[in-house]
């Protein structure tokens, strides 16, 4: 992204997000008059899912706008506008920045939070009262890094393929959640990322502990009693391919 539009970004979100601060170990609560955001999404979708999380357990000012990615209609001109790769999830505010991966969402939604703090990590979705941020950015990069190694071969476990890899890898990220969140006693973006996609593990086969993950099904029931979590469970939904 070009400095211009970087700086431009950064501004914005700091309007949305630079509110005074209040956290307790279930939330992020934040009072602030903002500009408009608009969240096109497809509920279904668990790349849109976990920046929906984020955005809820920010507490930002948005309005979700649903848009569907199948069907004989097609998708909508003014969505292949905003995204040409024709991808969900997309963020939008005041009709000039537009955000068009989930990431990057969850990314800079940390990062402007962290800048009204002490916490030099770029990261975490709140951290203010961290005892060590330097630990605490380390153990929500390490969960990540860890679930996008995990993304393609749970996929392939999913459609017949090696399981006993999948466990392996779902028994590294296991063993990085401290409890009762990710990182601990706060919520992170790495909470947010790693829902959606653990949360259908679950679903599809459930027998965590069977396989030596003791951790997950314990931190998914935690985060699933979270109100920004509750909210973006659906009845319906799509694995991530």
């Amino acid at each position: 992204m070009p400095a211009p539009a970087k700086d431009l970004l950064v501004v914005v979100l700091s309007l949305i997000l630079n509110s005074r601060i209040v956290v307790d170990s279930f939330s992020l609560t934040m009072a602030t008059t903002s500009p408009s955001c608009r969240f096109v999404t497809n509920k279904m979708c668990p790349f849109a899912q976990k920046a929906w999380i984020a955005l809820e357990a920010a507490n930002a000012n948005y309005k979700l706008e649903q848009v569907s990615l199948y069907g004989p209609g097609g998708k909508p001109d003014w969505f292949w506008k905003l995204n040409p790769k024709g991808e969900v999830p997309i963020l939008v505010i005041d009709d000039s920045v537009v955000l068009a991966d989930s990431d990057l969402i969850l990314d800079e939604i940390g990062r402007v939070l962290d800048s009204s703090t002490s916490s030099p990590s770029p990261s975490n979705l709140v951290a203010p009262n961290s005892d060590d941020p330097k630990e605490l950015h380390n153990t929500v990069q390490a969960f990540r890094e860890c679930l996008r190694e995990f993304l393609p071969i749970g996929k392939q476990a999913v459609l017949g393929g090696d399981k006993k890899k999948m466990w392996t890898k779902l028994q590294e990220l296991d063993s990085l959640i401290k409890g009762p969140f990710v990182a601990g006693d706060q919520l992170t973006v790495a909470d947010c990322a790693g829902f959606p996609f653990l949360w259908r593990i679950d679903n599809e086969f459930g027998d965590w502990e069977d396989h030596g993950c003791n951790n997950i099904p314990v931190w998914l029931k935690h985060c699933s009693q979270q109100p920004a979590f509750a909210k973006s469970i659906q009845r319906s939904w799509w694995w991530w391919w």
